[in-house]
This record gives C-alpha cells, sequence and structure tokens, in this order.
C-alpha cells in the first residue's frame, strides 16, 4: 500500500462520515483515526516481515503555511470574512486550463454555486464551489501548489 492508497482512503473517510478505519493483509496493517472535523491520521503502520518494533506513526496531514497569492486589500467594516476551505488533498489550480482566466479574482461576486476553484487530486479535476454568497477579498494559495485538506483557499466578505 502506498501513499495514493492511504490519501484515497482519507478521502472515502471524510465522504462517508467515518471516524475509524483499519485494515490488516498479509504483511501490512493500518489503523486510521480521527476527531470531528479533522483529518484522520494513521496511528499505526506495521509492516510484519520487518524486524519487530513499535508500530510507527505516520501524520498524512501538515499543515503548510499558506502565503497570499494576492495583497490583501483594505476590508470594508461589515461581516466577518468566512473562509472558502480545500475539502481534500490535491494541486489547487484558479483556471480550468493555463490559457483561460481565473474563476474568480478579488473583488468578484460569488454565490454558493459559482465555481471557484479546482483540485486535482489522484488525476482527478474537482470543481469547488463556493457554497457561500459574498465577495471575493483574499486569494491565499498560488496557483498550481499543493493544498491540504482544511486549508483556507479564499477569504470571502459575506453579502
Amino acid at each position: 500500500m502506498d501513499l495514493k492508497d492511504i490519501k484515497a482512503i482519507i478521502d472515502l473517510m471524510r465522504k462517508n462520515n467515518l471516524s475509524e478505519f483499519e485494515m490488516e493483509r498479509q504483511d501490512f496493517k493500518i489503523k486510521l483515526k480521527r476527531a470531528a472535523g479533522v483529518a484522520p491520521v494513521a496511528e499505526e503502520v506495521s509492516y510484519y516481515p520487518a524486524a519487530p518494533a513499535a508500530p510507527a506513526s505516520l501524520p498524512l496531514s501538515v499543515p503548510a503555511a499558506a502565503a497570499p497569492a494576492v495583497p490583501p486589500a483594505a476590508a470594508p467594516a461589515g461581516p466577518p470574512a468566512l473562509e472558502i476551505e480545500s475539502p481534500m488533498i490535491g494541486t489547487f489550480y484558479r483556471a480550468p486550463s493555463p490559457e483561460s482566466q481565473p474563476y474568480v479574482e478579488v473583488g468578484s461576486e460569488v454565490n454558493p454555486e459559482t465555481i471557484v476553484c479546482l483540485i486535482e487530486a489522484m488525476k482527478v479535476m474537482n470543481e469547488i464551489k463556493a457554497e457561500i454568497k459574498g465577495v471575493v477579498t483574499h486569494i491565499l494559495v498560488e496557483n498550481a501548489k499543493p493544498v491540504e485538506f482544511g486549508q483556507p483557499l479564499f477569504r470571502i466578505r459575506p453579502t
């Protein structure tokens, strides 16, 4: 089992709202647990043919520093900004192709059905919708950069 397989299991856990997963094969054992709203972490990964040792811990979600891709604009007073977070681990794309215009820019109005970006995960392009109504105030990730589950992608001022 490689990291792609483990990521696929994490995605299935998230989609099916599972808090615990355990699998054992001939020479491999993995146990994943997560708290509500937190990405799963592999608590135990064992390969039996290896020298007997304590189970290794393997954190699968490492916080990534999100540098603003666009300089922040002065946010007007009003409701507090909300964030659109990445629903998965993958590569962030602002446009459907390199030749296309980005889905949104700072100042763009969005509604719950507006596509704001793509995230490529396991060779599949996933359209990410805003799911809120408002105006984009910050773009927090650079194009074609990797993102983690739960990482903020955009800040939105609700309208």
